[in-house]
């Protein structure tokens, strides 16, 4: 079985590296500019790098970060050569993602079962299709997967939510549309328990108008769900849309003070430039980024690899 493993790691690292194709061009145009006529790194190169950054959506801060360790480094060796740039680059951001405890291979705790994930985000960042796709891998993995449909503000959540279900062929927990979040949640753990499922996964409302709403909602939640598994839920999964760059930071920024988000989920970044996104918030929230969709297709939902991702970032094309 152990080619069938390799084949599929093999796969698996095209499609990040695909997916991170348009992110690693722009970057790699960017920094070509940056040097030109260069042959040390000097302060207009670190500006012109302190832009790129920037631009590439890492984020304000993480980038300051970088700059200061590439600046340490440069006083520390005194010349730097223009081409070690690239190698400097990515060593200090492969630390900076290192520095945060991600998730690795780690996927779920099989010592809580059923473990329960509740799925948070706005609208349209890609959650539904984000539990889609986990239920089709815990499945394929031999895990018995229950869905809870508790985003009950939108019947497209549902109706979305149960066509996935239907897809993948796991059961689905649903109410009518208006009913109460929190007794959709609680049905779902209870059916979940009674039939032995491995995991459930609940989607939730991505309403943010209001942060004391949405703090009560989930909390709301997570108490009655806490009835039934005193521990749930196990992970609270935030999903972003890595296509939409600062917008993802600010999404973070309000879900974190919602709610106690413990693992990220980063959706689309096979259609943006935007990739650097990860790589910051990462960064700011010291929260492990789990997941990230570079794709369509079902397995195009990867377990975040931080040392793979800045190896496919850093591909030259």
């Amino acid at each position: 079985m152990s080619w069938f493993k390799n084949i599929f790691k093999k796969e698996e690292k095209e499609t990040l590296d695909k997916g991170l194709e348009k992110s690693s061009q722009g970057f790699f145009e960017k920094m070509t500019k940056a040097v030109v006529g260069k042959s040390k790194v000097d302060d207009e190169v670190l500006d012109n790098l302190e832009e790129i950054l920037i631009a590439s959506d890492v984020g304000a801060s993480t980038t300051i970060k970088i700059i200061g360790r590439i600046e340490e480094r440069v006083a520390r060796d005194k010349y730097v050569s223009v081409n070690e740039l690239d190698k400097i680059l990515r060593d200090e951001i492969s630390g900076l993602l290192l520095e945060n405890p991600h998730a690795g291979t780690g996927n779920i705790d099989a010592s809580k079962k059923p473990y329960v994930i509740m799925v948070v985000g706005v609208n349209g960042v890609g959650k539904t299709t984000t539990i889609g796709k986990l239920a089709h891998q815990f499945k394929s993995e031999g895990k018995k997967v229950v869905l809870g449909a508790a985003d009950t503000f939108r019947a497209a959540a549902v109706d979305q939510l149960t066509i996935w279900s239907e897809r993948v062929g796991v059961p689905i927990v649903k109410q009518g549309m208006g009913s109460d979040p929190a007794s959709v949640a609680f049905d779902t753990v209870q059916s979940a328990v009674a039939q032995n499922a491995d995991i459930a996964i609940i989607d939730t409302a991505g309403r943010l108008h209001n942060k004391i709403n949405l703090m009560n909602e989930l909390s709301k939640i997570k108490r009655v769900m806490q009835k039934v598994i005193p521990d749930a839920p196990h992970e609270i999964l935030l999903v972003l849309d890595g296509s939409t760059g600062q917008n993802a930071f600010e999404q973070a920024k309000q879900f974190t003070a919602a709610t106690e988000v413990n693992a990220l989920a980063v959706t689309k970044l096979d259609g943006t430039a935007k990739g650097g996104v990860v790589i910051g918030i990462s960064d700011q929230f010291q929260i492990p980024v789990k997941y990230i969709g570079v794709g369509e297709k079902m397995q195009d939902l990867q377990l975040f690899n931080g040392t793979e991702f800045v190896d496919s970032f850093f591909k030259k094309r």
